[in-house]
């Protein structure tokens, strides 16, 4: 990964993604989170304050880099459950079947190259009564802007380091195998058409 892959790119993120808007809708999806939990794609950590006060025991981060480093440990410090970093093995989550009771991905799936796959994984490492909560930007429902969307994705992946703004999540969820339980579709306040399709959902084995 190069500099601006590292360095410049995640600072974007951190800006855009790091609103007041942003933190009110994190909260709202990880508002049931509980038990031993599992965040793909955590990034800078943006997640960690708006995590339930009680309920979680532990929290196993997962990213295929590390990014703001001196950032991020300072969040991790605040938070007040164990906070334990793991590596990705082969595009395969190092754990055991059932491990967790909940798996947490917000502005993850639009980067993974085969985000089928890594639900599948998820779908793996779940418990039989766990609970996959997501916050994802995706396919508009809106005809005009999807087709922007599609047209614009080619720049997108390369200025915003492989993120794409058309995936069909709600798809890409059911084609893994989980049954989602939950979906609400929303426009993100103040963000560009291209952008603000949200979907928010729960989903379990």
């Amino acid at each position: 990964m190069g500099w601006y892959a590292t360095t410049v790119f995640p600072r974007m993120m951190e800006w855009v993604l790091g609103s007041e808007t942003c933190g009110r809708e994190r909260r709202r999806t990880l508002a049931d989170a509980r038990g031993e939990v599992l965040e793909i794609g955590f990034g800078t950590g943006l997640n960690l304050p708006h995590y339930p006060a009680t309920g979680v025991t532990s929290l196993t981060i997962v990213d295929p880099a590390e990014l703001l480093p001196a950032r991020v440990q300072e969040r991790i410090a605040k938070a007040p459950f164990e906070v334990i970093p793991a590596r990705l093995d082969a595009e395969r989550l190092p754990f055991d079947d059932a491990r967790f009771d909940t798996v947490v991905s917000t502005w993850t799936l639009c980067s993974i190259s085969d985000p089928v796959a890594a639900l599948r994984e998820i779908r793996r490492v779940l418990r039989p009564t766990g609970t996959f909560h997501f916050l994802e930007h995706g396919l508009s429902t809106r005809p005009l802007v999807a087709r922007l969307q599609h047209l614009w994705n080619p720049i997108q992946k390369v200025i915003a380091c492989g993120c794409n703004v058309d995936r069909p999540i709600d798809r890409i969820v059911a084609e893994s195998g989980l049954t989602t339980t939950n979906l609400e579709r929303f426009e993100l306040e103040g963000e560009v058409p291209l952008f603000s399709a949200m979907y928010r959902g729960v989903a379990t084995r």
